[in-house]
């Protein structure tokens, strides 16, 4: 069983608002740095790393006895790479944030982030009608 305790959609919703949460805050700190003579704008390895988490595209044929077992993904677990962009914005003084791409960056990543919060707020919606309203004659 996942974080989730059984819908694995909760636990991949929850690990991408983790991981949008970690891109938001170097967005924030390149945005931040963008004067800062010698700074090196940094980037989050996004998707690879929520695949690493959920273990989409796993190659690993695990034997299972039951049906019923799946494969556990510790979805709190987020430590995606982070590295220093390489792009063609170099000032003078070495920095290399380009503050509108960072801006733009910033909108998409707190769209997504919204959009996923509001999966998520309906999902769990859907159980808590389903636990008080949906259980049938009583």
């Amino acid at each position: 069983m996942n974080e989730s305790g059984f819908d694995p959609i909760i636990g991949a919703l929850n690990t991408s608002l983790n991981l949008r949460l970690v891109n938001q805050n170097i967005i924030s700190s390149n945005i931040a740095n963008a004067d800062t003579p010698g700074y090196k704008a940094k980037g989050v390895e996004f998707e690879s790393a929520l695949r690493d988490v959920l273990g989409v595209g796993d190659q690993v044929d695990l034997e299972k006895t039951d049906v019923k077992h799946k494969a556990h993904h510790d979805t709190q677990e987020v430590n995606p790479e982070i590295y220093e962009l390489l792009n063609d914005s170099w000032s003078l003084d070495g920095n290399t944030v380009d503050r509108a791409l960072e801006m733009g960056k910033m909108a998409e990543n707190q769209i997504l982030y919204d959009a996923s919060a509001e999966i998520l707020k309906r999902k769990i919606g859907m159980l808590k009608y389903a636990i008080t309203e949906g259980g049938g004659n009583r």
